[in-house]
């Protein structure tokens, strides 16, 4: 009798957080796409809050459109340790308002491999991520810019 009370304190601790994780809060995405050199990790909690922020796959799928746009690949991440474990992945085009669900990664959902209508409220923080990649990437070069342009000035500037 004392290992089923045992059993079901263990159940009634591991339970929860095994629910919670199954709701979808991540700790980042990785995102790829177009204009990106490499890969953006976000941990923005509009971004990572829920498994249905990019699309509500409840309200089921939409037959796959003609011609999609631009799309980024997101890849949502729990993190352990140092180390990312992907969960899930899909592709968003935030210019047509569409998203593929590929699915759990090595694993199996009944929503995957489907195309669903994307969350219009993500559009607007997602872009806003893509702009500051943007701003970020040309910092070093702009730098790099003014420092050769001041050595060259500095060059010209030396007495002959």
């Amino acid at each position: 009798m004392k290992k089923i009370y045992f059993l079901l304190l263990i159940l009634a601790l591991i339970i929860p957080g095994v629910a919670a994780r199954a709701d979808g809060e991540f700790d980042y995405i990785v995102i790829k796409g177009p204009g990106i050199t490499g890969d953006i990790n976000v941990s923005n909690p509009v971004l990572t809050q829920d498994i249905y922020t990019f699309a509500d796959f409840s309200k089921g799928s939409v037959n796959p459109p003609t011609d999609p746009g631009q799309g980024y690949q997101i890849v949502r991440m729990h993190a352990d340790g140092s180390k990312g474990i992907p969960y899930d992945q899909l592709h968003y085009y935030p210019y047509t308002g569409y998203v593929y669900y590929d699915g759990i990664v090595n694993g199996f959902s009944q929503d995957g491999s489907k195309w669903y209508i994307a969350n219009p409220e993500i559009e607007e923080p997602f872009r806003a991520i893509l702009a500051e990649d943007a701003r970020l990437t040309w910092i070093p070069f702009g730098v790099l810019a003014v420092l050769l342009i001041g050595f060259f000035a500095a060059y010209q500037m030396k007495p002959k």
